[in-house]
């Protein structure tokens, strides 16, 4: 019996379109059921060398809920490498500022730390408000309990 190793041209004309609405989702349950599509591990074609994920639209990114005091106790990170450059941001700030962000880092810290990671991230299309410019692309809807 042999081993089935998926192809890249096996997977690439079969990527499907999801569209989450984020709106009273907690935060990680979104991420997590947006990071499992997006690296394709609910296939059974799914092998970790191989980007075989569909593509993951998330609307009113500005609704999604942080659970307990992650509100003003959540702080996101960055630095430029200099010397005494830390910037620290509370998830309060970054909601007013950059909404989109919060989302789009909680599902990147869900992805592998690899080579695949920046292409499968580029199948993630974050939006605030209900609207999208993907409405061509015909997106399933997904439900998170």
């Amino acid at each position: 019996m042999k081993t089935y190793h998926p192809k890249l041209a096996d997977v690439q004309g079969k990527r499907k379109w999801f569209i989450i609405d984020a709106n009273n989702i907690v935060l990680g349950q979104l991420a997590t059921k947006a990071a499992v599509i997006l690296r394709g591990k609910s296939k059974a074609i799914w092998h970790p060398s191989i980007d075989c994920g569909d593509n993951v639209i998330v609307i009113n990114a500005e609704k999604v809920v942080l659970t307990g005091q992650k509100e003003l106790h959540k702080k996101y990170y960055s630095h430029s490498g200099y010397p005494g450059a830390l910037k620290t941001t509370t998830a309060k700030e970054m909601r007013e500022k950059h909404p989109e962000r919060i989302v789009e880092k909680a599902i990147g810290g869900m992805i592998p730390r690899n080579k695949l990671k920046k292409i499968v991230l580029g199948k993630l299309y974050v939006y605030v408000g209900s609207e999208h410019p993907h409405s061509g692309q015909t997106p399933e809807t997904l439900t998170i309990k």
